[in-house]
């Protein structure tokens, strides 16, 4: 493993004493939230630096008294006793400071739009669309994030055909952003009277929300259309025409929204919903050109790959991407366990990238 930038540290590390006079002074409110925000994302990174230098510092005092002839037999045996734990103490320390200075995803701090729909497997994907969203609700409950839901389309029997929402939270996204793609589940539904296992599925799409200045939109590019919007309402639906359509010309992205009773509303969601998924689609594909010539999909967002298994006969969840099966699936499904998940995930990310620096 390679040795860690010196320079580097101490950068930060003079980073982390600027900041800490500055609040001692006078500032302004706004710059005082950013300020503390970015010292208590350091202080992590910055204690893990100074425990490593005194440990190292600590190894190379116990290699000079080894090396010393004037040490009497007795301490050189408990220095040499004693090296291999702090060896491995520093190595951790090590490894947490390299995690810790990879390259950060801008988009990790940023809110999340969560969009869900079933997929193959009629009503009972409609079901499981709605599982699935009652479990990242609840994760996000967890967390001490807000979950609104911008737009639903309830299934024949329960669940959601499809739901989009806004989770808001700080690092949504850099927690949800390897649950996009294809779920499955296999289970006996309630309407089976034969007690067969069905498979169904649904896909999951997280997208970082963005503002004006990620993606550039211009109006020539847009077709907008307003029509009455169509469904449950009584005599509303059909006396304003509320609902919005929004075609983004050069990518051919659709987004409707019909949800709220005023237009300004729906038009302002469908325009957030539309930056995100112009954001997104560019994303993906930068990064499937970037992993063309590597195996590493973890963090590809690929909306059509099969990344996770829920059987609910053998209660179990099956991560393919990384081959991890936890038996624990109501505590998954529930919200409760998902994290298991989501942190292998995002430790196997942190290796592939720790790898590819590596070899770089």
């Amino acid at each position: 493993m390679s040795t860690l930038p010196e320079a580097k540290l101490d950068i930060l590390l003079a980073r982390h004493a600027v900041i800490e006079a500055e609040l001692l002074g006078q500032v302004s409110a706004d710059k005082y939230v950013q300020m503390t925000r970015e010292l208590s994302e350091l202080n992590p990174v910055v204690e893990a630096v100074k425990d490593w230098r005194a440990a190292t510092a600590e190894i190379a005092g116990i290699d000079a008294m080894i090396a010393d002839p004037a040490t009497d037999a007795e301490m050189r045996e408990m220095a040499t006793a004693e090296r291999p734990a702090l060896e491995t103490r520093s190595e951790e320390l090590a490894q947490k400071i390299r995690v810790a200075l990879l390259p950060k995803d801008a988009m990790d701090d940023r809110n999340v739009m969560l969009e869900i729909r079933a997929g193959t497997g009629g009503d009972e994907a409609s079901l499981f669309a709605g599982d699935l969203f009652r479990m990242y609700e609840r994760f996000a409950g967890l967390q001490g994030w807000k979950v609104e839901v911008i737009s639903a389309s309830e299934g024949t029997v329960g669940g959601y055909k499809e739901i989009i929402a806004e989770v808001q939270g700080r690092g949504a996204y850099a927690k949800l952003k390897f649950e996009s793609g294809v779920h499955r589940v296999q289970r006996v539904p309630d309407t089976e009277t034969q007690g067969r296992i069905h498979t169904s599925a649904a896909t999951v799409a997280v997208l970082p929300e963005v503002e004006d200045v990620d993606v550039e939109i211009k109006d020539s590019d847009l077709r907008i259309e307003t029509m009455r919007a169509q469904g449950a309402g009584g005599q509303h639906v059909n006396k304003t025409e509320s609902a919005i359509r929004i075609t983004h010309l050069p990518t051919g992205i659709v987004v409707m929204m019909q949800d709220s009773r005023s237009q300004h509303k729906n038009r302002a969601s469908a325009m957030n919903i539309l930056r995100s998924r112009i954001y997104d689609a560019e994303r993906q594909r930068i990064n499937a050109a970037r992993s063309a010539d590597r195996k590493d999909q973890v963090g590809s967002g690929d909306r059509s790959e099969r990344i996770r298994t829920y059987n609910f006969p053998q209660g179990r969840v099956t991560d393919h991407r990384i081959n991890l099966t936890l038996y624990k699936l109501p505590q998954v499904i529930a919200g409760d366990a998902l994290n298991e998940l989501i942190d292998a995930l995002t430790t196997e990310h942190q290796a592939a990238q720790l790898a590819a620096e590596g070899s770089a």
